[in-house]
This record gives structure tokens, C-alpha cells and sequence, in this order.
């Protein structure tokens, strides 16, 4: 099977601080991965890294075969991200936002793409209003609609419903179903149960270190978080 992301040893330190020691592993093509682990375990640094934003010290990484450290401008068109920052400009309305992402992607008839995500994530009737002016729950959804303008084959969501309210909640999780099929996504959750029930493989960190990752369906969720208890939870790992 044909791997979507591919970690290979891969370390990022910060000062005398490992973020990241060693980290390997290959996701298929169309799979899920929910990565859990405490604040400090490298969760976001490895999503940082896998979505171009930071460069690994050592190691190597792929996206569908290309090597983010050597062609990032040609990851980067394939890939997606939702993370803690919303990568909005505030003085800009949400179709100006939309647009210039659009024109940087060189999206054909960016119009209608923007103005098509843009009711799907319910803020059309928004379109015009500047950013500043929208909730927080309304930002993450306008950056969710950024993310995926681009119809990206990889996803990373790094703690992806901080901040919806239930109905941007369902609003996300009804996107993501439809987006699913054929897709991957890479997700860094705090939440065992929604994080796991979500997934198709479950990756768990501590210290910068894998101490699991499986399938899904090679692990109940019992044993896992029986296994986060102890390992993560405790500080032990």
C-alpha cells in the first residue's frame, strides 16, 4: 500500500531540547491518524514539520513521495492545514482572504471556489465582513474553509474543534466526512475518545518518542487508554 506521509528518524531540537527524538513512521493513503500525547510532547512540532512550516534537524519525511525538506513549495501545494493560528488576515474580509489564498494556489474560477467553501462552512452571508469583527467559533470556521480551498489530498488538524462552538463542531465534522474518501488526515487531538473513535491509526508521543502506533482495529480503545494512562499520562514513557 501506497504510504501518504513517510517519517523516517525524524528529530527537531530547540536549543539543548529534543521537540522531536527519532520519530518514524508510514500512514497508507487515505488513512487517519490521531496523534495523543501531554502539552510538550511533540504533537504540534510534528505537524509543524510534516506541513512545512518548520524544518526538521535530522531525518526525512515524505508527503505522497515528495521530500518536504527538498521540494516544500511542492508539498505545500498538496497539503492543508488547520492549527491553534488561523492564518487570517483580520483588516480583510473573508471572501478578500479567500481570494488571495485562491490566487496564490492559482485556483481556476477562484470565485466560485471561495464562494462555494464559503457556504459550506455557513459564512457566506458573511462574506463581506472583515475578520476582526467575527467570533472566534466563526474564525476557525473561516480558516477551516482556507485550509481545504486548495482540495488538498493531506490534511493536518492540529487540535481542530479548540475553539467551535456544537454547531461549528458539526459543521466540521460533516466537512471532514465528505472530504474523507481518498484523502488522509493527520490530526493532533486531547480528546482520547473523539481523537479515537475518529481515526483509522493512533500514534502516541511522549518526550518527543513514539510509544505506540497501530491500526485502529489492532488495539481496543480500553487497552489504549489504559496505555496513555500509563505511559503518557503518567509521565513514565
Amino acid at each position: 500500500m501506497t504510504s501518504a506521509v513517510s517519517v523516517q528518524n525524524l528529530s527537531k531540537v530547540f536549543g539543548t531540547r529534543k521537540a522531536l527524538d527519532g520519530v518514524s513512521f508510514e500512514l497508507p493513503e487515505g488513512a487517519f491518524l490521531s496523534i495523543f500525547g501531554p502539552n510538550g510532547a511533540g504533537k504540534t512540532t510534528l505537524l509543524r514539520v510534516l506541513s512545512t512550516l518548520s524544518r526538521a534537524t535530522g531525518g526525512k519525511a515524505e508527503v505522497l513521495g515528495i521530500d518536504i525538506k527538498e521540494e516544500p513549495d511542492r508539498a505545500r501545494s498538496a497539503i492543508g492545514l488547520i492549527s491553534h493560528e488561523s492564518m487570517l488576515y483580520p483588516d480583510l474580509t473573508a471572501y478578500e482572504n479567500l481570494m488571495f489564498i485562491a490566487r496564490l494556489y492559482g485556483i481556476e474560477d477562484p470565485d466560485t471556489r471561495v464562494r462555494e467553501m464559503l457556504r459550506a462552512v455557513e459564512l457566506d452571508h458573511r462574506r463581506f465582513d472583515q475578520v476582526r469583527t467575527f467570533s472566534r467559533g466563526m474564525t476557525q470556521r473561516l480558516s477551516i474553509a482556507r485550509a481545504l480551498l486548495n482540495d488538498p489530498q493531506v490534511v493536518f488538524l492540529d487540535e481542530p474543534y479548540a475553539g467551535l462552538d456544537p454547531h461549528a463542531v458539526d459543521i466540521f465534522d460533516t466537512l471532514i466526512g465528505q472530504l474523507r474518501e481518498g484523502r488522509t488526515f493527520v490530526m493532533v487531538s486531547h480528546d482520547l475518545q473523539k481523537g479515537f473513535d475518529s481515526c483509522t491509526h493512533a500514534l502516541m508521543l511522549a518526550r518527543g518518542r513514539v510509544v505506540s502506533y497501530s491500526p485502529k482495529q489492532d488495539i481496543e480503545f480500553s487497552e489504549f487508554r489504559q496505555l496513555y494512562l500509563e505511559t503518557v499520562g503518567m509521565g513514565v514513557a
